[in-house]
């Protein structure tokens, strides 16, 4: 990776190993999971229980430019679908993501069941389990220094890892509020990244707890207030914590912010059309020194709601509104 840094050609050297580093590291030691900005838009990618918590189908897709100015900067793709059984309390979902940081990638591909039940006239509780593939991949061609020189450990070959992937949700929710718990990669499963790789690394577990409110300001729903706060821990590594709040007109145009600790300052916008189709935008600012190497992160969520499939459970007073 080279990044064409005019500041001598020991600094050089230094920047590419060091950010280089950062980026192969990064899946390996911390967050192993895609970072999204727009999670509110889809929490489906971090929850399996969302799976049937509306009354209709949706798809959306997820794209995700990290650190914008950085050759082979982090770039995030993915597409979810997921909606209810028309009948029973269940519902069900898939997605497919790419995840790729320069010489490294990460591909998934994952499928969702999950059971709603009924607690009172307002609350309803969801359970859901995602099972999946996930595979792990270097690009040793890739991989060069300044002085083209090969990598000794890695050489000019590709590595994989493919393993079996599992997450596991819970989710409550009503009209104005919602939360939930996550917890993925409960396989725990080791892989290698090299024929050396003797000692291989672990998908450590990562946990989500996040929480919302919608309130209406005005009273008529003309004006909707939703903060949401999500918690972020990975095993053996510090938590993180992410603030959210957007100011929504009339279910159609809304704006906000989003904090995230260690990390980025974000705006984010979007509007719906009818209902059906929506788009979301985030700019995000980093906070920490690659500030000084990047101008800031891009992502965008476009999405279509189908019709709703439980319109005629309106006549037994259950609430099939839209969300």
């Amino acid at each position: 990776m080279d990044f064409l840094l005019n500041k001598g050609k020991g600094m050089k050297k230094i920047l590419t190993f060091s950010i280089l580093l950062l980026a192969f590291l990064k899946p390996l030691f911390a967050q192993q999971e895609p970072q999204y900005t727009l999670y509110m838009l889809n929490p489906f990618l971090i929850n399996p229980a969302i799976a049937g918590t509306y009354d209709y189908y949706q798809i959306r897709t997820n794209h995700r430019f990290q650190w914008t100015g950085l050759k082979d900067a982090p770039v995030t793709n993915s597409i979810s679908a997921f909606g209810p059984h028309s009948k029973k309390p269940l519902g069900f979902g898939g997605s497919i993501y790419n995840d790729i940081t320069g010489p490294t990638s990460q591909t998934g591909i994952n499928g969702v069941c999950a059971y709603n039940y009924q607690v009172s006239t307002e609350i309803k509780v969801s359970g859901g389990l995602q099972l999946g593939l996930m595979q792990y991949k270097v690009d040793g061609t890739k991989i060069t220094t300044h002085d083209e020189v090969t990598d000794p450990v890695l050489g000019k070959e590709v590595y994989t890892s493919l393993l079996p992937d599992a997450s596991f949700g819970v989710y409550a929710y009503a009209t104005s509020f919602y939360g939930g718990i996550s917890v993925q990669h409960l396989f725990y499963n080791k892989f290698h990244l090299s024929n050396t790789d003797t000692a291989g690394n672990r998908l450590r577990l990562h946990y989500n707890l996040i929480g919302g409110y919608r309130y209406d300001i005005t009273g008529r729903g003309e004006w909707i207030l939703e903060p949401c706060l999500i918690l972020k821990k990975v095993v053996s590594t510090p938590y993180q914590f992410e603030l959210n709040a957007k100011l929504i007109y009339n279910d159609m145009i809304w704006g906000g912010f989003s904090y995230r600790t260690q990390d980025a300052f974000s705006i984010v916008l979007g509007y719906t059309y009818q209902k059906r189709i929506f788009v979301g935008y985030s700019y995000d600012l980093s906070m920490n020194d690659l500030r000084k190497y990047s101008i800031g992160s891009h992502e965008v969520v476009i999405g279509y709601n189908f019709d709703a499939l439980k319109k005629a459970k309106k006549k037994s007073g259950k609430n099939s509104k839209k969300r």
